[in-house]
């Protein structure tokens, strides 16, 4: 076969595969079976090996790349990646579009969408190839995320439009994959993601497109950024003509020529979102003349001809079969509601956080009780309420232990908190605690260190104090349940890999109380290597800007310790790094946990001071107020609230506590 024919035989099967793709994972209605795809992309890889100088970016040989990336590049868009102001009740809907009808009168009409809720992309294409797929990041800067983007199949590689142009969408993980992906998670006995938007978003962060492609990521599209191809009047036009193109959109649009039929739209969706492959969390609503769009114009933030409204949290009935006690890593002892399990918010529930004794008490919770059950923020469950009227009787009131429920020894309540607090260093829970925050992805991110893992290393009496990670054996390790050659060989491979972290990663490690990440960065900046740091003084470090005196006592108090002058020299000796090795890059506001909420702090919280908590809220999209209203989606209460917590109470907003927040951050 001469070079000639080997293109023509890879252009004809090029096109077949990708027309194979499209009816498979655009339409949803496949149209040979898998062996003759299967078939055709082997003698396209066939011909392109004898004819490598064939071989270009769009083939669908070449969707997932030969090397993991060593980092992200940043990418600015040319034309921002806004966010869209929130309504969460028709009163605010009607709101909204008495805004329009003064801006444009009454000759419009809105098209509806379903919010699908994953990670919002931007995919560029120039004479037809898709060349670049980024994240919004903070909406002018994101990250070049294209070599994962490539391994989603529903995204063309090539296009009929020549000219270029820039298409927005959610990328997400359908419900099928998210299942898939947490059982495997679940046997190699790492955390299950949280929800299929953390998932998607997670999966499109890995370095190694390779783990990307495992994970059956999918995407719609929605909307531009630049523009330079067919003209178009309309959103709804532009819908249809990406339709045209091959590109996914969502077929469950609707074009509305007033407010009641938006507000129909959105009832119907709203009973009929259990039934869906994917998760939604609202409706978007737009301004279908592109004219008039940009006549209504922008804020600072968002469009003006655009609105989300936002499902309120679901709420479903279950029954409270016992309430169960934890230990914290500081040894706070956390009740935990235990379930019949129940489906929220496309996730099925077994356990809800109770919070603390004086909550029960005062939203007379029971051991028997039919409960209300929500996801606060949609993300953690928790325990809304108890349903009195449904009692028989056989219910029973629930008391708080005296003694630790794991170690045996007496709890005590410090000054000042509502919390029960086991204070014994050498108790089993607050080491395994202990152990699993040093090994999390803001402390010293050990890659395969899960929960599970931790659980079972202890139990086998291979770990007991933190250097013991670094002392891990791999004829050991391979001995255990579940533990294989390569997962032996990788774990051993990142907890190599973390002896290189910077100083500020392994002072969060430690756990110091009142020290978050933030407090480890400056302190690590500050003093360079972890000697200097434990020769200052109480006055040296309240020297420090940000440093309190409160955490200056808490770290001189922490170096004094026989203990931990032990388990330094240990890991010194293992080969930790105990030096600042400078900035370190932080996190894109994304679409995390907190994108678009508005958040209220209120009390004192442990291990974060008020600014600290704030700065990560907004580094991950949120926005932090000084008072709870309607608006308001999450307070986050620590010890001692007031006025703030009452009023959320009041108003019905998510309530989270300390643990609650830091969980919702570990997520990310």
């Amino acid at each position: 076969m001469d070079k000639q024919q080997a293109e023509e035989q890879i252009l004809a099967l090029r096109k077949k595969l990708d027309q194979y793709s499209y009816d498979y994972y655009v339409l949803d209605n496949p149209s040979v079976p898998d062996s003759e795809y299967d078939q055709r992309l082997r003698e396209l890889q066939e011909l392109e090996a004898q004819f490598p100088e064939l071989i270009t970016a769009d083939s669908p040989t070449q969707r997932v790349g030969d090397k993991p990336l060593e980092g992200f590049v940043k990418v600015r868009h040319t034309i921002p990646m806004l966010s869209l102001g929130n309504a969460f009740n028709e009163d605010e809907l009607r709101d909204f579009d008495r805004r329009v009808r003064q801006g444009l009168g009454d000759d419009f009409s809105y098209v509806c969408e379903l919010k699908i809720d994953g990670l919002a992309v931007s995919l560029r294409y120039e004479d037809g190839k898709f060349v670049l797929g980024s994240t919004r990041g903070d909406a002018t800067v994101g990250e070049d995320i294209t070599g994962n983007l490539r391994t989603i199949r529903s995204i063309p590689l090539s296009i009929a439009e020549k000219n270029t142009i820039e298409v927005r969408g959610e990328a997400y993980m359908p419900h099928k994959s998210f299942l898939a992906l947490n059982n495997i998670r679940e046997k190699q006995g790492q955390e299950p993601f949280a929800n299929p938007r953390n998932a998607a978003a997670g999966s499109l962060r890995q370095l190694d497109p390779k783990i990307a492609a495992s994970r059956n990521l999918d995407i719609f599209l929605y909307g531009v950024g630049e523009w330079r191809g067919k003209r178009i009047t309309t959103h709804s036009g532009r819908l249809e003509y990406m339709k045209e193109l091959g590109l996914k959109t969502n077929p469950e649009w609707k074009k509305c020529n007033s407010i009641d039929e938006v507000l129909k739209y959105v009832d119907d969706w709203s009973k009929e979102r259990p039934n869906l492959s994917y998760e939604i969390d609202g409706i978007v609503i737009k301004v279908d003349d592109l004219d008039q769009q940009e006549e209504l114009g922008y804020t600072a933030k968002s469009p003006k001809w655009a609105i989300a409204y936002k499902f309120p949290a679901e709420e479903v009935l279950t029954t409270l079969r016992d309430i169960e006690l934890s230990v914290g890593r500081t040894g706070v002892i956390t009740p935990t509601a235990i379930l019949n399990p129940v489906r929220v918010a496309g996730t099925t529930v077994q356990r809800a956080s109770l919070h603390n004794e004086d909550l029960i008490q005062a939203k007379d919770i029971r051991i028997g009780d039919k409960v209300v059950v929500k996801k606060a923020g949609d993300i953690i469950p928790e325990v809304v309420r108890s349903v009195k009227e449904q009692r028989t009787g056989d219910e029973q009131s629930f008391q708080m232990p005296t003694d630790c429920p794991v170690c045996g020894n007496e709890l005590v309540r410090l000054e000042g908190e509502v919390a029960l607090r086991c204070i014994n260093p050498d108790c089993p829970a607050q080491i395994k605690e202990e152990l699993i925050h040093f090994v999390s992805r803001n402390a010293m991110n050990i890659d395969g260190l899960g929960e599970k893992v931790i659980q079972q290393l202890f139990d086998e009496k291979l770990i007991h104090t933190i250097a013991d990670v670094y002392r891990l054996d791999k004829d050991e390790l391979l001995r255990l349940e579940r533990m294989g050659e390569k997962s032996v060989s990788n774990l051993l491979e990142a907890i190599e890999k973390s002896k290189e972290n910077s100083l500020e990663k392994l002072l969060f490690g430690l756990g110091i109380r009142f020290i978050g990440a933030k407090a480890a960065k400056i302190l690590a900046a500050q003093f360079k290597t972890m000697d200097q740091l434990k020769k200052a003084s109480l006055a040296d470090l309240v020297a420090v800007d940000e440093i309190g005196e409160k955490m200056a006592d808490s770290i001189v108090q922490y170096f004094s310790e026989e203990k931990v002058e032990t388990l330094l020299s240990h890991l010194q000796e293992l080969g930790v790094n105990m030096v600042y090795k400078g900035s370190t890059s932080s996190q894109q506001a994304e679409d995390t946990i907190f994108s678009g909420k508005t958040v209220v702090l209120t009390g004192k919280m442990e291990e974060f001071t008020r600014q600290e908590a704030k700065e990560k809220i907004e580094a991950l999209g949120g926005s932090v107020t000084g008072s709870v209203s309607k608006n308001t989606d999450i307070v986050i209460a620590g010890e001692a609230t007031g006025s703030k917590y009452d009023k959320a109470v009041k108003l019905g907003v998510a309530v989270w506590d300390e643990a609650q927040f830091k969980a919702a951050l570990d997520e990310e």
